[in-house]
């Protein structure tokens, strides 16, 4: 009797301590509390959402078309539209080679995505400013748009989700400059520095999508990320013309990416109560790697907080009511891909099929030719440029060695970047715009700086690499530098 008494008396004593603990996440909690916190309940604060479709252009559709399903599965999740901040070009639901005008889908036998959403930033108000503004809830940082920012408290839970284009740590956007990882992540120190968010999770669509958060995103910041590939792979587009699943018969774009649809088909259908982010990511992994054959797929990471992933999904992104008597099951029930497509050869997916369903003799299929071609001579110009660059450094053995060199993991890809910028600037100044598909040689520029390259030096090499510039709107700087 005695013992159990001194029991209770302790475990009193616990209680007490706990509930006069006024630290915001104390180290004993009750189990209604735990149950609130994993359960994602209001009390617990604001969600807020920041979606971002960084890319413009019909053969582009998918990036907006994940960002219009993301914003669905939000506004069923209970999100208020004054908590749901859009980044998009909408140019696609109303584009002349939509045939479902005013309507975006994000899989062959889906329904409209599009309808509703917000139009915040649009246009060339797609910017990386405006993004970190509305990060930051800095109102008079932003230029155009909606005005609408994360203003948020101490005890609210901010999602991010951005689908684009990539390369070694820089993200695309429809304007320039594109977004480097430093900057980013600078951006996220400062939020958390402010003290004006619990937790965060960040999900991103890109091709070397690790490279924004290797070694650079802390661990004691409480930021999730998870991201659609590694450092060093390409990410995947899906529901491609000519692949399995294909879309109908009359779209000749892929509509989503592999990454995108993973997690948000999978929100579609789980009761997200009960569902944790780690249980997600584990599910997104398997479908993203094509079930870790990587034969159509890549590498899902994550990084930062990973104590993290025990929270529910439900917390960041709430929960279709419809779902919330679904049971929850390890294996992966939603179809897999047997082929998909990589992200940088979507687009001469697109312009292929442009051409090949195009009518004989007629304007249309000889515009689809001359873009084909145009796109064809930029990717080829970028390429032997920075080969020959490399070359012109460090001699033709090896040149090309140096250029694709991986650091090991858990290092950054570049310690100065500032001179990673300097030398994309150096580069666009003297070949041309490297445009989306020349930020696969973000890690060569990366690496020149790693190498120690004066400035001097790589302008004297680019002017002698490229004497002459494609006369095309893929390798023109007219829309400016990327960095």
């Amino acid at each position: 009797m005695a013992s159990s008494l001194a029991v209770s008396a302790i475990l009193l004593f616990l209680i007490a301590a706990s509930i006069a603990d006024s630290r915001p996440d104390p180290l004993i909690r009750l189990p209604s509390d735990l149950t609130e916190q994993s359960s994602g309940d209001d009390s617990v604060g604001t969600r807020w959402a920041v979606l971002i479709a960084g890319s413009n252009g019909y053969g582009n559709y998918r990036h907006q078309a994940d960002i219009c399903h993301a914003y669905q599965i939000l506004k069923k999740g209970g999100l208020k539209d004054e908590n749901i901040i859009v980044f998009m070009y909408d140019d696609i639901a109303y584009n002349e080679e939509n045939p479902r005008r005013g309507v975006i889908i994000n899989h062959p036998e889906g329904g409209d995505v599009y309808a509703g959403v917000p139009k915040d930033y649009v246009g060339e108000d797609v910017t990386v400013n405006n993004f970190f503004a509305v990060l930051l809830g800095n109102k008079t940082a932003l230029s155009g748009g909606s005005g609408k920012v994360v203003d948020s408290g101490p005890d609210d839970q901010i999602f991010i989700f951005y689908s684009d284009h990539g390369g070694p740590g820089v993200l695309g956007m429809p304007t320039y400059p594109y977004l480097y990882a430093d900057d980013l992540v600078a951006v996220l120190k400062k939020k958390h520095a402010a003290g004006t968010y619990k937790s965060m999770v960040f999900y991103l669509e890109a091709c070397e999508s690790g490279s924004i958060f290797e070694g650079l995103l802390p661990e004691d910041i409480n930021i999730y990320a998870t991201t659609a590939s590694n450092a060093e792979e390409s990410s995947w587009g899906c529901y491609c013309p000519g692949e399995s699943p294909s879309p109908p018969p009359e779209y000749y774009t892929c509509l989503g990416d592999l990454y995108s649809v993973a997690w948000m088909e999978d929100s579609d259908i789980h009761n997200l109560h009960t569902e944790t982010l780690h249980q997600q990511y584990k599910l997104v992994k398997d479908r993203t790697s094509m079930h870790n054959t990587f034969s159509f797929g890549s590498h899902v990471m994550q990084y930062g907080d990973l104590n993290l992933d025990v929270n529910n999904v439900f917390l960041y992104i709430g929960s279709n009511p419809a779902n919330d008597n679904s049971t929850f099951i390890e294996a992966n029930s939603l179809s897999s891909f047997p082929r998909s497509v990589n992200q940088r050869d979507a687009d001469l997916v697109y312009f292929w099929q442009k051409y090949k369903r195009s009518a004989e003799g007629s304007s249309e299929k000889m515009n689809a030719h001359k873009n084909l071609v145009e796109v064809m001579s930029h990717r080829l110009h970028v390429d032997q440029s920075v080969e020959l660059i490399g070359n012109l450094l460090f001699g033709a053995n090896e040149g090309s060695n140096i250029l694709t060199a991986v650091r090991s993991s858990g290092a950054p890809l570049v310690d100065d970047w500032v001179c990673l910028k300097s030398m994309v600037r150096t580069f666009e100044t003297h070949c041309g715009s490297l445009a989306q598909y020349g930020m696969k040689h973000m890690r060569s520029f990366a690496n020149i700086c790693n190498a120690g390259v004066s400035a001097e030096t790589m302008a004297k090499v680019a002017s002698q690499a490229c004497t002459a510039v494609p006369s095309n709107p893929w390798s023109s700087l007219h829309r400016g530098f990327s960095a």
